[in-house]
């Protein structure tokens, strides 16, 4: 923050804006989403094609998924006629897109009076030393696009997404922000899942909070927030400890444990920050593993077994075992097959009981002659 402060971009004066738009899914015009999906790739394409497929085919299939957005309520068949399906893979892409192109006015704007933007899905972030002025190019917006309707809201110290974002006097202090009607929940330790996501779900906390913590009097006030959860989701004290004191040994920042100190925090703070997330590593590393991927492929065996907690865990150990004992030795070949094997888990109370399809008798009932259609 010293340097974005000593560039005189934020001062005391500064404010933040967040901003929403209203039932994003529900509103977008269908074909202003596909007018909007066509410039995109027409842009963003090479060759005007996406593995193989011409603009003009995903064009259609767009049509298509968008067109028949069907579902059963009260023995009626009922077709959407209007917005998007929520839910839907294809409807966050589709609204995504529709909303880089609805943005670039506004990014452009900020971009050249030196300022910030941000945005995920339908909410945005902005920051301004001229409020007016802002306001004028919102209002902008909003009047081009008669589909969107946004609200904001202007302070020095303001909630965006998780992160509280707040110029104390000239000074960017962020920490995690919790809404108040968030409930202290997490993966029970009970659950029946692997002890290793148990082991990340510390990890996990912890990281994010030092990510979004700028100081370390807000870190260690969520620290104890993040404590305060575990016990309350059955974890034991001394298993929080011990991975607690892992995680301090491991980024070197024992003294911490032991000493308050912000500019050893900070120098960690700054680290995670500019240090890519797992995801954004992923992405780096795509295009370069395309051909070493194809090549390991088909020198690895995938198992994958349901999780519970009974004998069952020493199944991935059993299975290693009788593969060395009856395949590595024997076969030599074998001995350059990797062997990866994968959990999933037992259905949740949510999955076995929220019925998301209708049954497949009342479907077969339902003419199409007889469709309701309804707006949504």
């Amino acid at each position: 923050s010293r340097e974005y402060r000593d560039s005189g971009r934020l001062s005391s004066t500064t404010l933040f804006i967040s901003g929403d738009v209203a039932n994003l899914y529900t509103m977008i015009p269908r074909d202003g989403a596909i007018l909007a999906l066509q410039k995109f790739l027409n842009k963003y394409t090479q060759n005007h094609r996406i593995t193989g497929m011409t603009i003009d085919t995903i064009t259609k299939l767009a049509r298509l998924v968008l067109d028949t957005n069907c579902f059963v309520f009260e023995d009626k068949y009922y077709l959407q006629i209007r917005g998007e399906a929520m839910g839907s893979p294809f409807t966050m892409t589709l609204a995504n897109i529709y909303m880089f192109e609805w943005e670039q006015s506004l990014i452009e704007y900020q971009k050249a009076h030196n300022e910030i933007y941000d945005r995920y899905i339908d909410d945005f972030f902005m920051k301004t030393n001229s409020l007016s002025d802002l306001k004028v190019q919102l209002n902008i917006i909003e009047t081009k696009d008669a589909n969107t309707r946004i609200t904001t809201t202007t302070s020095s110290k303001i909630e965006f997404l998780d992160v509280l974002v707040e110029n104390n006097h000239g000074q960017l202090r962020t920490s995690v922000f919790h809404k108040p009607t968030a409930e202290p929940y997490i993966i029970p330790v009970l659950s029946d899942h692997p002890r290793h996501v148990h082991r990340n779900t510390i990890k996990g906390q912890l990281i994010r909070a030092a990510r979004l913590c700028s100081h370390l009097e807000d870190f260690n006030k969520e620290r104890l927030n993040i404590e305060f959860t575990l016990l309350l989701n059955g974890y034991p004290s001394r298993f929080i400890s011990y991975h607690f004191k892992k995680f301090f040994q491991q980024n070197n920042i024992s003294l911490l444990m032991e000493e308050p100190d912000q500019t050893i925090y900070q120098s960690f703070h700054r680290h995670l920050i500019n240090k890519p997330t797992r995801r954004e590593h992923q992405m780096q590393q795509r295009p370069s593993n395309i051909n070493q991927c194809q090549y390991t492929n088909k020198k690895a065996i995938r198992v994958h077994y349901t999780f519970e907690t009974s004998p069952i865990l020493k199944f991935s150990d059993e299975l290693r075992s009788l593969r060395k004992q009856h395949y590595q030795d024997n076969h030599p070949l074998m001995k350059h097959v990797a062997l990866h094997i994968g959990t999933t888990s037992n259905r949740n109370l949510n999955q076995l009981l929220v019925k998301k399809k209708p049954p497949q008798a009342k479907l077969i009932q339902v003419s199409r002659n007889t469709a309701t259609t309804a707006q949504d």
